[in-house]
């Protein structure tokens, strides 16, 4: 049977999106810092079944012992792995095109290339949307939506669950909070060009052990700045190598025998929270994602039954986890004029 005009643009626009949906993922990992370091440490990954689960060694065995001779040894039999389970998210966004203006646009005299135009509308409204989550407390869409930073790394650290841990209960569950106003007052009281470093140093040094520290800083417009202004042109080093190639404005962090890139998450309709840094330890983020919907297109063009309209949906389903809190941590300023 011969395809209908109608049709055959249904089809386009399907193989349209399924022509662009392997950049997707791309496309949403280079719109931000943290996916993007995520994606190039391979912590994109996969996950099956109706819960993602992720393994935690949470003691030790407490079976270490030192001995001669026929001293005794310690043989202790311990658990030493939970699971945190998080509730995987879905989310879709629908490129939608009535008929009549598909029809319209067709040949030479078209006015503009409607598909092109709906589908990049629509795969910057998903790289808006993420963005959104990513900096939230999971919470919209009546809880519906992917758990962002301010569910995993809270201002406030000893309480409400997360991956189906109870944070009051088990202090080991808990990231750090450091507040300006208050955790160091023999520095400073409030973010400056003067305190910003050594406030820096003092949380990098608490939260860091052997090889393992936070490698990545998320700041706002005001503690980049700040930052920005305590250093001078010949300490100042501006990443060019990684973050800096992709367009994201990032420095180097360099202080209390650690590194970390820099990176200014505030600017024009950012939502990352005002007076805040994040330090976050990459290699224990993961983004898990099911095979299906990896910021792909979902099936074919569907057309609704009583409307002259094509639509095809881009999802995404899966959640934000963490596997070690330890060097996960919040610096605010509550109280910016103190």
């Amino acid at each position: 049977m011969a395809l209908t005009s109608v049709e055959k643009n249904q089809e386009i626009l399907s193989l349209a999106l399924e022509d662009r949906s392997q950049g997707y993922q791309d496309l949403v990992s280079n719109s931000c810092a943290l996916l993007h370091v995520l994606q190039s440490k391979g912590n994109f990954r996969e996950y099956s079944g109706p819960r993602i689960r992720e393994r935690l060694l949470y003691t030790k065995t407490g079976s270490a012992v030192w001995y001669n001779g026929f001293g005794f040894l310690n043989p202790v039999p311990t658990e030493l792995f939970n699971d945190a389970e998080y509730t995987p998210k879905m989310c879709a966004v629908a490129v939608t095109l009535s008929n009549e203006d598909i029809l319209n646009n067709e040949g030479e005299n078209q006015i503009m290339d409607m598909m092109e135009s709906h589908i990049a509308a629509a795969e910057s409204e998903l790289e808006d949307e993420v963005d959104i989550s990513l900096h939230g407390n999971g919470t919209r869409f009546g809880g519906r939506e992917l758990g962002g930073m301010q569910l995993a790394v809270p201002t406030v650290n000893n309480s409400g669950t997360y991956g189906g841990i109870d944070r009051g209960a088990n202090a080991i569950w808990r990231t750090s909070s450091f507040d300006a106003n208050s955790f160091a007052v023999d520095i400073g009281t409030q973010v400056t060009a003067t305190t910003v470093r050594p406030m820096l140093n003092r949380i990098m040094t608490q939260r860091a052990r052997g090889k393992k520290a936070a490698d990545m800083l998320l700041m706002s417009g005001e503690h980049y700045a700040a930052y920005d202004a305590a250093t001078v042109a010949i300490q100042r080093v501006n990443d060019t190598n990684a973050l800096g190639k992709l367009g994201f404005t990032s420095l180097k962090y360099y202080g209390a025998g650690r590194s970390a890139d820099i990176v200014l998450e505030g600017g024009i309709g950012s939502n990352m929270p005002a007076n805040t840094t994040y330090g976050l330890d990459t290699d224990n983020l993961r983004v898990r994602y099911h095979p299906e919907r990896n910021f792909n297109k979902i099936g074919k063009a569907m057309v609704p039954i009583n409307q002259d309209a094509v639509v095809q949906y881009i999802g995404f389903m899966g959640e934000l986890t963490m596997v070690n809190p330890l060097f996960q941590w919040k610096f605010f300023d509550s109280n910016p004029a103190a």
